[in-house]
């Protein structure tokens, strides 16, 4: 369900995840990959802590980052200062210990900006069931809280790939009669794509100032339509999340009134992230959109269009160009 706001311009603007006002990051070679070289840890920071939300994958199995970052943002009230993310290690079916490195990664962010361990999430992707290389990632933390810097989204779009083909970020800026403000994001997500959450990793940023159950609201209707709204192989992941932090930099005070202004502007980001996700599904050659019409409700059009792009039938067919009706 795609929500118009009236006197609402919507326009792309260069910058991803940094794009909007207050946010700042940072992206390192820790060596957490096996490439020499490739920048494997990112740091997403607001300049001081606001109001942030999370989704987050609905598998039974769930990696330590993702029990982590619930337990952060339930702790704060949905606040946030900082997000640090790794690539090259899910910390997933790693027990005790995978809890201990995702809790370690949290802290040692928090100590170099100043701020309480519980105002920083975590996210990692990568190689399940392997333990994190925690003498890598604490160097890797060290070196990015001082390097955080407004110009470094591009960086931290790469920074997030595993077998992605390319980077994905987005951003736009919102105009409204009250005045404009910026969305911005990166994903990563190419295997494991059947998003309920989503299989992937998702952080967008936004200046506009928005209250904490606004925001989550805004973000779980978002990637209903978006996120939540595509597959690539049917299959759910361990790790997925996709974190939305709001700084208020641009003195647009968002309201039930101006609300469908920022779904507009987060469904711009998060569609545009979401195809991008499809469009480099590991094996896919093609890229197809299913249309359902007159659906007694949006839960039953989801579940006639996944029963569609889920069938190895309809899936053989697509990529060998022949319908055999």
């Amino acid at each position: 369900m795609n929500v118009s706001a009236p006197q609402v311009n919507v326009s792309r603007v260069n910058g991803g995840v940094t794009a909007a006002k207050g946010f700042r990051s940072a992206a390192v070679a820790s060596g957490i990959k096996k490439k020499a070289g490739a920048l494997d840890l990112a740091i997403i920071a607001a300049d001081s802590p606001v109001p942030a939300a999370g989704i987050f994958t609905t598998n039974l199995a769930q990696a330590a980052p993702v029990l982590v970052s619930k337990q952060h943002l339930d702790a704060s009230g949905g606040v946030a200062r900082a997000v640090v993310v790794n690539a090259g290690c899910a910390n997933a079916c790693t027990g005790d210990q995978g809890l201990a490195d995702a809790r370690r990664m949290t802290t040692e962010v928090a100590a170099g900006i100043g701020c309480d361990p519980s105002h920083v999430v975590v996210a990692s992707t990568g190689v399940i069931g392997v333990a994190l290389p925690m003498d890598k990632v604490v160097a890797g933390v060290a070196q990015g809280v001082v390097g955080l810097s407004r110009d470094r989204g591009s960086d931290t779009a790469l920074a997030i790939m595993t077998t992605d083909p390319f980077p994905k970020e987005h951003a736009v800026q919102v105009e409204t009669a009250t005045g404009s403000f910026i969305v911005g994001g990166t994903a990563k997500g190419s295997g494991m794509i059947e998003p309920n959450m989503a299989t992937m990793l998702g952080f967008l940023t936004t200046d506009a100032q928005v209250p904490p159950a606004l925001l989550r609201r805004a973000l779980v209707e978002s990637a209903r339509d978006t996120f939540n709204a595509i597959t690539v192989d049917g299959e759910t992941s361990t790790n997925d999340c996709v974190f939305l932090m709001a700084s208020g930099a641009s003195g647009v005070a968002i309201d039930e009134e101006s609300y469908p202004a920022l779904l507009e502007g987060l469904l711009a980001v998060s569609r545009e992230l979401a195809i991008g996700i499809v469009r480099g599904g590991e094996g896919a050659t093609k890229l197809v959109t299913v249309t359902v019409t007159d659906a007694r409700s949006i839960a039953d059009a989801q579940r006639v269009a996944k029963t569609i792009a889920n069938s190895p039938l309809v899936k053989t067919a697509i990529h060998g160009a022949d319908p055999i009706w």
